[in-house]
C-alpha cells in the first residue's frame, strides 16, 4: 500500500486535484504519462471487435472456422494472465517504471510488427499474444505506479484517470476502426496504429522517475526525498517521507511476520479474517461483473449490430460507437454518485437494469426478429434474377456469382424491422452497465472492502492477495469469448440476402446465444 492508503475520490477531491495539477504540472505528466499504459490497454481490447470483420474476408479459414476467430479474440487475455503475474513480480524485484516499459515493448512488438505484418492467421494470434501480455503488466502496473507517484489528498482522483483512459481507449479504437474501412489493409492498419502510443511512452517513461515506495523499500531514501520534494510542497516532503518510511517499515515487518514464499504468504492470507472477507467479496462482484454480458457487447459489439440487420460492415462499426461511446461516459457518472448512494446501491440498481435491458428485452426482440424474418428461397437460390431481393442458401457458387454481377452479399442473415430496437436496448445496457456494475467492482478491490484502518491496509498488501482479484476477470473473459462465438454460429443458418441496394442483413438466432 502506499501511505495514508489509496483515498476515494469525490467531487472536493476532483477539485482539488485540479487545482493542484495546475501548480504543479510535473504531477500530471507523470499521471498521463503512465496513463497511456491504460489508454493502450484499452485499444488493444477493443480494437479487435472491429478488424475481427476484415480479417474474415482476407482469410478464408477464419470465416469458416469459429475456432480461429474465437482464439483472435481471446488470446490476448490469455496473455494478460501471464502478464499480470510477471508484471506483479516485477514490480517488486526491478522497480515500476520497469514493466511499463517492458509493456510498451511488448505492445509495438505485437501491433505494428507480428499482427501488422500478419501473412496468416497464426501470425495474428501470436500477436495477440504479445499484446496479451503488455495488457497484462498495464493492468497490474499503471495504478500502482500512478498512486505511489502522486500526492495522498489527490491520488483517488488521479488513479481513476486511468480507468477513464481505458474506456477512451475502447471508444478510440471504434473511431480508428470506421476511418480505416476503405482503406487498403484494413485490419493491419487498425491492429499496426497500436504501436504508435507505445512508442510514445517509451519515451516519455524515460524521462520519469521510479516510485518513491519502491526507493524506499530499496533503502534508497534520498532518491525517494528528490522524487517528493517534486511532487509535495516543500513544507510537506519531511512529513510525506517520514510517512512513506513508517508504512514501509510496517509492510516489511508483516511480510516477515508472514513468510517469504508464496505458498506462506497465501496460507496467511486466508487465516486473516481481514484478508479473506475482502477477498471472498471482490472475487464475488468481479464474477458478477464478468458474467453480466459485457464482453459480450464490447467484444463483438459490431457482429451483433449486424446481426440485428446492419450487415454492412460500415454501418455496423458507425452503430457500434453508440455502446463504446457510453461505456467511456459511464465511469464519469459513476464517479460522481458512488460516494452520494453507496457501492451495494449502484451494483443493485445496475443489475437490474441489466437483467432488464439484456436477459429480457434483447431476448424479446431478437427472438421476435427471428420469427418474422423471411425464410430461405431455395429455388431463387439457383434460379435468381437481377432484381432478386431474397434468402438464399449460401454456397460457394452464389457467391461467386454476387460479385460477378456486382451485387451486395451478407451471409449472416435477412433484414428486420427489428433492427433499431436492438441497438437501441443495446445502448440502455451500456447505460445500466457501465456507472454501476463497471466502476464499483474495481473501487471495492481498491483495498476498500472489509478494510477499517491504515494498518489493516498494510496487512491486506502485504499478504498480497489482492493482486488474486485480477485473476478472476481475465479467467471469466476467457470464458466468455471462447463460448458465445461458437454458440453463436451454431444457431445461425447458412444463407445470404441478396439486395441490389446492398440492404442490411438480419441474424436470427442471437437471442438463444444470449
Amino acid at each position: 500500500m502506499v501511505e495514508h492508503g489509496i483515498s476515494k475520490p469525490d467531487k472536493t477531491q476532483f477539485t482539488e486535484c485540479w487545482k493542484t495539477t495546475w501548480k504543479t504540472p510535473y504531477i500530471m505528466r507523470l499521471a498521463l504519462s503512465a496513463g497511456i499504459g491504460g489508454f493502450l490497454f484499452g485499444y488493444d481490447t477493443g480494437v479487435i471487435s472491429g478488424a475481427l470483420l476484415y480479417i474474415r474476408e482476407n482469410f478464408r479459414e477464419v470465416d469458416r472456422k469459429t475456432w480461429l476467430q474465437e482464439n483472435i479474440v481471446s488470446m490476448t487475455v490469455a496473455g494478460a494472465i501471464v502478464g499480470a503475474g510477471l508484471g506483479g513480480w516485477m514490480n517488486d524485484k526491478f522497480g515500476i517504471r520497469m514493466p511499463i516499459l517492458v509493456a510498451d515493448v511488448l505492445f509495438f512488438v505485437g501491433a505494428l510488427i507480428v499482427m501488422a505484418l500478419a501473412p496468416a492467421p497464426w501470425m495474428i494470434i501470436v500477436g495477440r499474444i504479445f499484446v496479451g501480455f503488455g495488457v497484462g503488466m498495464a493492468s497490474m502496473t499503471v495504478p500502482l505506479y500512478i498512486s505511489e507517484a502522486s500526492p495522498a489528498r489527490i491520488r483517488g482522483a488521479l488513479v481513476s484517470t486511468n480507468g477513464l483512459l481505458i474506456t477512451g481507449g475502447q471508444f478510440l479504437s471504434y473511431c480508428i476502426n470506421l476511418a480505416f474501412t476503405h482503406v487498403t489493409g484494413t485490419w493491419c492498419w487498425m491492429l499496426g496504429i497500436a504501436g504508435v502510443p507505445a512508442a510514445v511512452q517509451f519515451v516519455l517513461m524515460l524521462s520519469l522517475p521510479e516510485s518513491p515506495r519502491w526507493l524506499c523499500r530499496k533503502n534508497k531514501v534520498d532518491e525517494a526525498k528528490c522524487i517528493l520534494e517534486r511532487i509535495y510542497p516543500a513544507d510537506e516532503v519531511e512529513g510525506e517521507l517520514y510517512a512513506l518510511k513508517v508504512s514501509v517499515e510496517a509492510e516489511k515487518a508483516n511480510e516477515h511476520a508472514i513468510g517469504d514464499n508464496l505458498g506462506q504468504k497465501l496460507k496467511g492470507a486466508f487465516k486473516n479474517v481481514v484478508v479473506r472477507r475482502g477477498l471472498y467479496a471482490g472475487v464475488t462482484v468481479q464474477v458478477a461483473q464478468q458474467f453480466s454480458g459485457i464482453n459480450t457487447v464490447m467484444y463483438y459489439s459490431p457482429r451483433i449490430v449486424q446481426f440485428a440487420g446492419f450487415a454492412s460492415n460500415k454501418t455496423a462499426l458507425a452503430l457500434s460507437l453508440i455502446t463504446s461511446g457510453i461505456n467511456a461516459v459511464g465511469p464519469i457518472v459513476g464517479m460522481t454518485f458512488v460516494d452520494r448512494y453507496g457501492r451495494m446501491m449502484m451494483m443493485i440498481v445496475s443489475m437490474i437494469g441489466i437483467i432488464a435491458c439484456d436477459l429480457l428485452a434483447l431476448s424479446i426482440i431478437f427472438s421476435q426478429a427471428a420469427m418474422h424474418s423471411p425464410k430461405i428461397d431455395q429455388f431463387e437460390s439457383t434460379h435468381y434474377s437481377l432484381n432478386a431481393s431474397s434468402c438464399l442458401a449460401l454456397t460457394d457458387d452464389l457467391r461467386a456469382s454476387c460479385r460477378v454481377k456486382r451485387r451486395t452479399w451478407y451471409k449472416d442473415g435477412c433484414p428486420s424491422r427489428f433492427g433499431f430496437l436492438a441497438v437501441a436496448f443495446l445502448g440502455l445496457y451500456i447505460i445500466a452497465y457501465s456507472p454501476g456494475m463497471r466502476t464499483v467492482p474495481w473501487i471495492g478491490c481498491s483495498c476498500e472492502l472489509g478494510v477499517e484502518s491504515h494498518r489493516e491496509r498494510d496487512i491486506l498488501d502485504a499478504h498480497q492477495s489482492t493482486r488474486l482479484l485480477r485473476y478472476f476477470p481475465l479467467v471469466c473473459l476467457i470464458l466468455c469469448h471462447w463460448t458465445h462465438l461458437h454458440l453463436l454460429v451454431r444457431t445461425r443458418n447458412q444463407r445470404v440476402a441478396v439486395r441490389g441496394g446492398g440492404e442490411a442483413a438480419f441474424g436470427r438466432f442471437l437471442a438463444k446465444s444470449i
